[in-house]
């Protein structure tokens, strides 16, 4: 399991984008930690940026990409997650470019339980559903 990945997730539980103009400097922060230079304002999309964050600050592999379908050849496939695996989504349709990543926390059919960022425009651990998952990975140590 990789608990220290939720660790520092939780650690950010609650944190939310700034209304309006203004942007949180934590995510704003969080984008120059990982290089992402062009990352100019806390409303662009921010799970992938958030599980970049995370695995920057406790030595896991990165997808290195605000993508979140970045994190499909990050890692290892795996069947069975645990605890701190990433998990990466469809949004719009299985086929579509977008998507959503966050950390596996549990599945009760028929749901899977992510913690991440930008679930609803803050980091917390929401239901999707099961048919939503395209993959399943599991990260190492770099």
């Amino acid at each position: 399991m990789n608990l220290d990945l939720i660790t520092i997730a939780l650690s950010q539980y609650g944190l939310k984008e700034t209304p309006g103009a203004a942007d949180n400097p934590v995510i704003m922060q969080m984008a120059k930690e990982c290089g992402f230079k062009d990352y100019a304002h806390d409303s662009t999309a921010w799970c992938s940026l958030f599980i970049n964050w995370c695995c920057y600050k406790t030595g896991y592999q990165r997808s290195q990409s605000l993508a979140a379908r970045s994190w499909l050849t990050v890692g290892v496939s795996i069947e069975k997650p645990q605890q701190g695996d990433v998990v990466v989504l469809w949004r719009d349709s299985p086929a579509s470019w977008q998507g959503h990543v966050g950390l596996y926390i549990n599945d009760i059919t028929p749901y899977v339980y992510l913690l991440s960022g930008n679930q609803a425009d803050m980091t917390n651990i929401e239901g999707f559903g099961l048919n939503r998952v395209l993959a399943y990975r599991r990260l190492a140590k770099i």
